[in-house]
């Protein structure tokens, strides 16, 4: 199948030519005509399939079509658990807006409000937020949600997973019942399906790869080890190899991440750390340099686990294993993105 077979505007068809792409990827191709039809969606499908294009396309092609409504709110609205995943989508939107007149807005945590309320006084066609800061100016009346459209709730269950659920249900309340809601999550039972039945219309339910499907083309190791000490060595040891380009190195708590880069850098890595207390312009400096390949090694709390997209990721190393295992399938998912081979390492606690 082609792009011009889903019936998308020309604008975002050549923007979508301009990334160097001929072919939706499977969930593309299963989730767009859906959403273009006026259904409400649940989909799963595993990282780096291309699940951000599979709602921000359908998107801007409503964007096609003028507003019914004179209100200055989005009409189109993503909530993501992370600003990476945050910044992610704002990037893809924009991406494949850049033949049409959008405007694309991020209200995300960290980021200084005066921008922000400048931001959302304007006229907004796609905003992209992470709930508490989207709960903090609607709550400030800063936010009309007459005229929205669609709803995206991206990574859903990470966004339950972070305690966001009542956020997620509040914001959702303050938008049109006529709303189109769409639903993307690494899992579509339990919790998430009791979820949807609340928030979605009868929605049509797309699982591309099962929850516990397998990266087939990400080689994983696993190292034991004796002591820290002995998992420190071995972690010199694997960074040190001329087959890693680039390499996130994940560890369970902020801390860590900031003295384990510290130790990586002393020792003559290119290294940084990533995590949630770092403020959002320190964030976005740091992956900036990891895309540019200034820094080599990313020592990252679960904050990357989503919504980091870094092309030359050769492997992924778990220094500290996660608490859910939805985390380790997408902290893995950073590398053998689109295709490509990658390699990661559960490192399990040293043993006693």
């Amino acid at each position: 199948m082609s792009f011009e077979k889903l019936n998308l505007n020309p604008a975002i068809l050549q923007a979508i030519a301009d990334s160097g792409y001929t072919e939706p990827s499977p969930i593309q191709a299963a989730a767009i005509p859906e959403v273009l039809a006026g259904h409400d969606l649940m989909a799963s499908a595993q990282t780096g399939t291309g699940k951000t294009a599979a709602f921000i396309l359908p998107a801007l092609q409503y964007l096609t079509e003028p507003s019914q409504s004179k209100s200055k709110g989005p009409r189109i609205l993503v909530l993501t658990p992370t600003r990476e995943l945050a910044n992610q989508v704002n990037d893809a939107a924009r991406k494949y807006s850049k033949h049409m007149r959008v405007k694309t807005v991020s209200i995300l945590g960290g980021m200084p409000y005066p921008l922000q309320n400048k931001l959302l006084s304007q006229p907004v066609d796609i905003l992209v937020a992470t709930p508490g800061r989207l709960i903090d100016h609607l709550d400030r009346g800063r936010i009309d949600f007459s005229r929205l459209e669609m709803l995206v709730l991206d990574e859903a269950d990470r966004m339950l997973d972070m305690g966001f659920i009542d956020d997620v249900e509040k914001i959702a309340a303050a938008t049109p019942a006529s709303r189109q809601t769409l639903l993307f999550s690494a899992t579509l039972e339990g919790t998430i399906a009791t979820l949807a039945k609340r928030l979605l219309k009868d929605p049509k339910r797309i699982q591309m790869t099962a929850q516990q499907a397998k990266h087939e083309n990400i080689e994983q190791r696993l190292h034991i080890v004796d002591d820290m000490s002995h998992k420190n060595r071995l972690l010199q040891h694997l960074l040190t190899d001329i087959n890693v380009k680039q390499a996130i190195v994940f560890t369970s708590t902020k801390r860590d991440a900031d003295m384990l880069a510290e130790d990586l850098f002393a020792l003559g890595h290119q290294a940084a750390a990533l995590h949630g207390d770092m403020n959002q312009g320190a964030r976005n400096r740091t992956l900036t340099r990891m895309r540019s390949g200034a820094i080599k090694v990313l020592v990252a709390t679960d904050v990357a686990a989503r919504g980091l997209d870094v092309a030359g990721i050769s492997h992924v190393i778990n220094f500290d294993l996660p608490k859910f295992a939805e985390d380790y399938v997408h902290r893995i998912g950073r590398t053998g993105r689109a295709g490509s081979s990658g390699l990661r390492y559960p490192s399990p606690p040293a043993r006693t």
